[in-house]
Parts: C-alpha cells; sequence; structure tokens
C-alpha cells in the first residue's frame, strides 16, 4: 500500500447503514427513538431518517431474520472484522435511560463511564443491532 496521506480532509460522518430483516418493525422501532424517514431508495431496498437534530441513518430492509436476533459480529465465538454498533450522542442519559426502561427496551451494559469523557448505555435493536448513547462529560478529555 502506498503511505502517502490522503490528500483529502475527513470533515464529518454523514450517516451509518443498519441493516434489519423487518422494515415495519424496524421503522416503528427507530421512529421510536426520534428518527423520521427522509428519503426512500426503493431501488437500494434502504431508506434514509433524520432525527430532529440531523444526525442520519439509513435503514437497509434486507436482512434475513437470524434467530434470537442474533449478531454475527457480536454474538458468535469468532469476533468477525465489521462495524459493530453506531454510537450517538445524547443530552440526557439518564431521560433516556427511564423512557428504555418504561418502554420495555433492555438495556444491555450501562449506563457507566467509559474513558474520561462520556457516560455510556448500550441496547439492541429488534436484529439485535447494538446501539451506543453517551452523553459527554463536561471536562473530561477531548
Amino acid at each position: 500500500m502506498n503511505q502517502t496521506a490522503n490528500p483529502a480532509r475527513i470533515l464529518a460522518y454523514d450517516h451509518i447503514g443498519i441493516r434489519v430483516s423487518d422494515r415495519p418493525r424496524a421503522m416503528a422501532f427507530y421512529q421510536a427513538l426520534g428518527f423520521v424517514e427522509s428519503a426512500s431508495f426503493p431501488l437500494f431496498e434502504a431508506n434514509e431518517m433524520l432525527s430532529p437534530d440531523g444526525v442520519r441513518i439509513n435503514l437497509i430492509f434486507n436482512g434475513a431474520r437470524a434467530p434470537d436476533a442474533h449478531n454475527v459480529l457480536l454474538d458468535a465465538p469468532v469476533k468477525r472484522p465489521g462495524m459493530t454498533h453506531p454510537a450517538f450522542i445524547v443530552d440526557d442519559l439518564a431521560a433516556l435511560q427511564h423512557w428504555l426502561e418504561a418502554q420495555g427496551i433492555v438495556i444491555t451494559e450501562g449506563p457507566h463511564p467509559i474513558g474520561p469523557r462520556r457516560i455510556a448505555l448500550f441496547i439492541r435493536d429488534p436484529d439485535g443491532n447494538v446501539l451506543e448513547f453517551n452523553q459527554l462529560i463536561r471536562g473530561g478529555a477531548q
């Protein structure tokens, strides 16, 4: 591989694609989290969803249903390369935690500090995709 540095600056993160197996079920779940469909891409079996504060995700609707929402990247004994989860920043992790509990959405880990700059909790969507939610700690290292 050529060791020259990339001449283009990476300015921002645009979105993450999340593969799901059941469009109505996934749409209901992500809409409850606050995302609204902003575009549909039938040719690609996908959509774009947007939070009120401009965070984008794409749902990819061609996933095979797995028994017990088995996540091949995280739940299998052999840890294969791949993206394991998106991590979102929220303004009030405690409010999110209470809402998740009231909705019956299982918190699979946390809330707990991860390093000096954030407190995190993790959930899974109906297909077993892991979602991380962080509240940044003021004064924490960047």
